[in-house]
């Protein structure tokens, strides 16, 4: 299953390494697992979006998985790519970016035909330029974006609604990021999403940097030591008994000041669910835990 990752730190940009990947088995058993792909997004000082990603297999391309890339940023997006859509190439590799933010997603949903019809309606056919059916998640996302005046959480809304009314869906979590803001979504119930508000202040004896890991991101950054940050993620990925999942149908928005709000603006459940039986051999493997 894919893997995301979400980080908020503030109005400050910090250092963080981040490693994809991670993991001290061989090359052989790297492969085996078959990852799709992984990148990494951030923001530079003057709020221009900067993606690092390789459509890779561990046998492509092992040196990226294992390499620690040094990044500033006020919001980080990392993503680990198992397909589900799409043929294993860099159009395909999330985070994507449009209209300066960044989006990556864990899930599936089917009628890609349909929802080709609509982004055409809405004039924004052109931002998709690889198979997937995350790419064109993002699409929706920014077209009702767009039509809110800039309103992304508005847009998300609007998109993951539509999609919940009109499409067959099996998962629509994601990640949106720009230099000031985080949103993140868990619809329907069918995948977890955590998250996590870090305050170091508040945990006796010294100081420790963000150490956040699973078995496919890992990412330390010493500038958190000591401030305030927002972690999301498809798993817990340290010991803090702070981690919370998301509820299903949330949506969570970070703000530049670290406020967290949620609200509930979707459908209970699709019109149309998916489960796994209804998937493609190929689609369904990619959807398992």
């Amino acid at each position: 299953m894919c893997r995301l990752f979400g980080l908020h730190a503030g109005l400050g940009p910090v250092r963080a390494t981040f490693w994809l990947l991670d993991a001290p088995d061989s090359l052989s058993a790297q492969s085996r697992r078959e990852p799709d792909g992984a990148g990494i997004g951030t923001f530079d000082a003057d709020g221009r979006a900067h993606v690092t990603k390789q459509p890779l297999a561990a046998w492509e391309d092992h040196a990226f998985a294992r390499e620690a890339r040094v990044l500033k940023s006020t919001t980080f997006l990392a993503h680990v790519r198992y397909a589900s859509t799409g043929a294993h190439t860099m159009v395909n590799t999330h985070p994507f970016e449009q209209d300066g933010r960044l989006f990556a997603h864990n899930g599936a949903f089917g009628d890609l035909g349909r929802l080709g019809r609509r982004l055409a309606e809405l004039g924004v056919a052109d931002l998709v330029h690889g198979q997937t059916d995350s790419e064109r998640l993002f699409a929706l996302i920014t077209a009702e974006s767009r039509r809110a005046g800039g309103d992304v959480g508005e847009g998300i809304t609007q998109a993951v609604t539509w999609i919940a009314r009109h499409l067959h869906v099996f998962s629509l979590n994601l990640i949106v990021t720009t230099a000031a803001d985080l949103w993140a979504v868990r619809y329907p119930a069918t995948h977890e999403l955590h998250i996590l508000e870090r305050d170091p202040a508040g945990v006796p004896g010294p100081a420790a940097p963000l150490e956040a890991r699973s078995h496919r991101i890992h990412a330390r950054s010493e500038d958190l030591a000591r401030s305030e940050h927002v972690l999301i993620a498809t798993v817990p990925m340290d010991h803090n008994p702070a981690w919370r999942p998301m509820a299903a149908g949330e949506l969570v928005h970070v703000g530049p000041d670290l406020t967290v709000t949620s609200t509930f603006p979707f459908p209970e459940a699709p019109a149309h669910p998916l489960t796994l039986s209804d998937l493609d051999a190929s689609a369904a493997e990619s959807q398992k835990q």
